[in-house]
């Protein structure tokens, strides 16, 4: 990836075997239109885009829509998140999370919820994304807030 480093919250996160670090980069502008089918596939990337906005307006009903920034993990996974906004407050009724969350920890819970429905839906082509995703989470700063909200 020849993406600028995130210049937010997220640091770099230690991977499962302690020796990878993963690393998180947002897509430029120029490289966006490729970003959903490359890592998401030409079928699934509409439903993907529109499951993720659909998780973020049941988990947040104060987020009213808007642009999102797309990142891509050095491992291979990848995210999408709100921009503009620095938190949100998130309830997930099924768990009884609820808290406050910055921008970025939305989007990894929404692009999270996303995958994993679309996985119970039969599209196992997002499998490898989940696990990536999931393995970056592991590692995150915020991944005990991040857990509390997927479990």
């Amino acid at each position: 990836m020849n993406h600028d480093s995130l210049s937010f919250a997220l640091a770099p996160c230690q991977a499962n075997d302690g020796d990878a670090r993963i690393t998180a980069s947002i897509v430029p502008a120029k490289q966006r239109v490729d970003f959903l089918p490359r890592h998401f596939g030409a079928r699934a990337m509409m439903k993907f885009e529109m499951s993720v906005y659909d998780w973020m307006g049941n988990l947040c009903p104060s987020y009213r829509g808007g642009f999102w920034n797309y990142v891509e993990l050095s491992n291979g996974g990848a995210f999408m998140y709100p921009a503009g906004v620095d938190a949100f407050e998130f309830t997930v009724e099924g768990n009884g999370f609820h808290g406050t969350v910055s921008a970025e920890v939305a989007g990894i819970i929404a692009t999270t919820f996303a995958l994993n429905g679309m996985l119970w839906q039969g599209w196992d082509s997002l499998n490898a994304k989940y696990e990536l995703l999931l393995e970056f989470i592991g590692g995150h700063p915020d991944a005990m807030t991040i857990r509390r909200a997927l479990d």
